[in-house]
């Protein structure tokens, strides 16, 4: 089975020295070359794979973040089994993902992913929960609700027999975020048709003008809230769907997550930046 599970990063970061994990710079267009050398992986030389060849959308990552890697898997990879995952943030067999020694011990192997994809169509992160917040209101106190409200303006016009899966995703308390995924390539094809569509149409109706690098990433954000959506979509018609953790390589304030989740539940406090 040939499985390819890109590795989004913008800068030199230790990487998971695996033959299945395909580190890809995103943001690459105008920007100096990253080299395996520099990711510490000794089995490759080189350049690692850009966002900026074949068919790119580079250019948007201030806005669409990790998603123009989601756009170049899309447009230029065949292979079996596709993913994404984050140069600070893998799927993993524990929760967590290694130590000092072995910093990557825990991440899927491909024997794994191979066993998964046996039984499942797609593998997401397990669900973030928000318990007093649903994805919809959680949205709308950290960052803006008119950017969902668009979304669903769009999906409206563009694919309005899925309008049922947004409502019944906007009123969830839990979500799967992070724009993680392993998928079989039919089934990523499928969901990248469906979801840069929708992010055309919210493109075209958000005006990012004066916006904050931070509050600019909103398309990438909102992706997060509509591949819940694909996902309860899909399910509905038979797809087999599971949930894997998503570790971290790096340490994570959670206090501080958890304290900024309260202010912007309580005291109106826009998220500036992330965690």
């Amino acid at each position: 089975m040939n499985i390819q599970i890109f590795v989004a990063a913008h800068k030199p970061c230790q990487l998971p020295d695996v033959s299945c994990y395909v580190p890809i710079q995103v943001g690459a267009a105008g920007k100096d070359q990253i080299t395996y050398e520099q990711l510490g992986i000794t089995s490759r030389t080189g350049a690692i794979t850009r966002d900026d060849g074949g068919e790119n959308i580079s250019t948007k990552n201030p806005f669409y973040c990790e998603l123009t890697a989601t756009y170049y898997i899309w447009k230029n990879v065949t292979a079996d089994v596709v993913g994404l995952c984050h140069y600070r943030r893998y799927f993993a067999n524990k929760k967590s993902l290694g130590t000092d020694d072995e910093p990557f011990k825990n991440v899927l192997s491909q024997d794994e992913i191979e066993k998964l994809m046996a039984d499942y169509d797609v593998v997401i992160p397990k669900r973030n929960k928000y318990f007093i917040e649903t994805l919809y209101s959680h949205y709308a106190h950290t960052m803006d609700g008119m950017h969902l409200d668009v979304a669903r303006e769009v999906m409206a016009q563009v694919c309005p027999q899925d309008l049922k899966y947004m409502d019944a995703i906007f009123s969830r308390t839990n979500g799967s975020m992070y724009n993680m995924c392993i998928m079989k390539k039919e089934v990523f094809d499928a969901y990248s048709e469906w979801l840069f569509a929708l992010l055309k149409g919210v493109e075209e109706r958000v005006d990012v003008t004066g916006l904050s690098d931070f509050q600019a990433r909103l398309f990438g954000r909102v992706s997060e809230i509509l591949m819940n959506v694909w996902i309860l979509k899909i399910q509905s018609e038979g797809k087999q769907v599971t949930e894997v953790t998503a570790a971290y390589s790096e340490k994570i304030n959670w206090f501080k997550k958890g304290w900024w989740f309260l202010e912007a539940k309580f005291f109106g406090k826009k998220y500036t930046k992330s965690a």
